[in-house]
This record gives C-alpha cells, sequence and structure tokens, in this order.
C-alpha cells in the first residue's frame, strides 16, 4: 500500500471521527464548532458534515443566508477562539480580510486580500486604517502606535492640522485643504494630501477667502475689504 493511500485513508478515519462526534441540532443546516470560530458543520437529514471557512474568515451562525462565512470584525466569536493554520502571502497574513500595512509608521495604507492577492488601498486623508473594525478612522480612535508622527511645516513655518481634517459641506474630507494666514489677507497655506504644507499667495488686487478656499475679490470676504486700500506695503 502506497504512502499516499495511506494517509488519505487516514484523512478519512479522521474527518469521519470528528463528524461523527457531532450531533446536529436540527436535521438540516450550519452550525459552528465549540471551540474553533472558522469551522462549522453542515447537516443534511442529521448526517454532519464538517467544513472550514475560506482563510481569514469566520463563521457567523446568526447570519440568515447560505454562505455564513464573515471578516473577524463583523462576528463575536465568543469563547470560540481556535483557527484553522494561517495561509499567508506577501502582504496577507491570511489569504482573506484586511489587514495593516507590514510598516508600523504607515498607517493610511491597508491590504484587502482576496484568496491570498493584495489589493493595495489607502485611507482618505487624515484617516488610519484600524484592524479591529476593518475601516479607516480617525486616529484618536485607532490609536495606532508606530504611526509616523514627524511635523511638516512650510517655509513660514505652518503646519497642517492634524486633530481634525478639513471637511466639505457633505461631510466629506477635503484632500487638499487651504487655510486662511492669520495676519495677511493675500497669503494663505495648502496642505497637499492633508499633510504637506505649502505657503500661496492671491494675486495682486484679490484675497483669499477661506470659505470658498479660492481667491476672491476684497469686498466679498468679511475682514478684508480694505486690505489694499491702507498701505502700499501689503501690495507687494
Amino acid at each position: 500500500m502506497s504512502q499516499f493511500t495511506v494517509y488519505t485513508i487516514f484523512v478519512a478515519a479522521f474527518f469521519a471521527s470528528a463528524n461523527a462526534q457531532f450531533k446536529c441540532p436540527k436535521p438540516n443546516g450550519q452550525f459552528e464548532d465549540d471551540i474553533q470560530c472558522d469551522k462549522y458543520y453542515e447537516c443534511d437529514d442529521g448526517v454532519a458534515k464538517e467544513k472550514l471557512c475560506p482563510d481569514g474568515l469566520v463563521f457567523d451562525p446568526l447570519i440568515r443566508r447560505i454562505n455564513k462565512c464573515e471578516p473577524p470584525f463583523n462576528v463575536d466569536c465568543g469563547d470560540r477562539i481556535e483557527l484553522q493554520p494561517p495561509k499567508s502571502t506577501k502582504f496577507c497574513p491570511r489569504k482573506n480580510g484586511f489587514y495593516a500595512h507590514p510598516d508600523a509608521a504607515v498607517c493610511n495604507i491597508f491590504y484587502n486580500c482576496i484568496d491570498g492577492d493584495a489589493l493595495e488601498m489607502k485611507c482618505t486623508t487624515g484617516l488610519h486604517f484600524d484592524e479591529y473594525s476593518g475601516t479607516c478612522v480617525w486616529p484618536d480612535t485607532a490609536k495606532r502606535e508606530g504611526c509616523s508622527n514627524l511635523e511638516k511645516k512650510s517655509e513660514s513655518g505652518f503646519s497642517c492640522p492634524k486633530d481634525q481634517p478639513k471637511t466639505d459641506a457633505r461631510g466629506q474630507v477635503v484632500t487638499h485643504p487651504k487655510y486662511a494666514h492669520p495676519t495677511d489677507c493675500q497669503k494663505f497655506y495648502a496642505c497637499l494630501n492633508g499633510d504637506d504644507p505649502r505657503d500661496l499667495g492671491c494675486q495682486l488686487g484679490e484675497v483669499f477667502n477661506e470659505e470658498t478656499e479660492m481667491c476672491d475679490a476684497p469686498e466679498n470676504v468679511p475682514g478684508c475689504e480694505d486690505w489694499y486700500k491702507d498701505t502700499d506695503d501689503k501690495k507687494q
């Protein structure tokens, strides 16, 4: 008898034993394993067959659909803490799921792994990836350690605000937000990708309108109406 045949018989006997030990709660349906979160049993007329979710997914008995395997952040495994051995690939600790960039200092890039293939994704400007929720959230919510916090400054010393990224009227994060200069109506700052500051200015005769984030006529910007009427110094 060949070694392959012996191995096949052993594996078949092992699963037959595991299936025989599980008692179907109902004649038909899918039911969770008591200790392994990505293992479940499919019962057909009271006969149980052991199944495994794709690597990286776990079984959720509460879902009312045929495919009950979900990402871990969507499932409360409770005491079912064991998992199948991981089948990792580059950027994918397991074959399926959402995973942080391997460099702990890179918090805005993550990977969507599908059957071992990693698709690189990037959070909206100002957000960090959170593995516990599988989404991009504010840095103070993600609480990621090791993220790069080196503060970039423009030539004049301006730093882009980090506590709360700027949003538009629809609540969407502005990719390249602009900010008014605190004392000079003609000048303003732009933050490329939210964190790379630049010193900029409007052309002569215009002032920066922070509401529209564009250069505008002085009379349209409260507080800057007389900017070009006072001294010639402001025109330089």
